[in-house]
């Protein structure tokens, strides 16, 4: 089982990327956008692992208080377009903590410094170049209340995520 730790949006902030997906569809950006129920931000991906209760109960272990979220600018690693997130030392500060937790009990996660964005499409192509011209980033915030465990398989059209838990 496919498993990855994340933040989930509240339909205020979904409502706002799902608008930005649009707009770049207007404006001629094609590729995999990211479906509405799968826009998250991942704290750890852990990948295949055969015991989701056992990184449940890691994850209560960590203390989480709710953090204030802001969405803040866009860009683009290789041919993967993201929205970012404002620099937030308390989710930072947080995910350090509990990537170590996981790593004291054996659970294995993707080692790649944390960099809190929100894939909005995969193998993007603009007519125009290689750079998206954004006039209008989204914005808004929130407060994410609880942490996810969630579940990645692979659907018939596109990958299909579902909670497992929360905490």
């Amino acid at each position: 089982m496919r498993l990855f730790i994340a933040i989930q949006f509240d339909d205020s902030i979904l409502d706002e990327l799902t608008n930005f997906q649009e707009d770049l569809k207007r404006q001629g950006v094609t590729g995999n956008y990211s479906a509405r129920e799968n826009l998250h931000i991942t704290l750890a991906f852990i990948g295949n692992y055969p015991n989701p209760g056992e990184v449940l109960d890691v994850i209560e272990q960590v203390d989480f208080r709710p953090i204030e979220i802001t969405l803040q600018g866009v860009g683009s690693f290789g041919n993967l377009f993201w929205v970012g997130l404002a620099e937030n030392k308390q989710l930072e500060s947080f995910v350090r903590r509990l990537r170590r937790e996981l790593a004291s009990h054996g659970i294995p996660f993707d080692k790649k410094r944390f960099s809190p964005h929100i894939t909005l499409i995969r193998k993007y192509n603009y007519k125009g170049g290689d750079i998206i011209p954004v006039s209008n980033p989204p914005k808004g915030s929130m407060r994410a209340t609880h942490i996810s465990l969630m579940k990645s398989e692979r659907g018939k059209n596109g990958m299909i995520y579902t909670e497992i838990g929360e905490v």
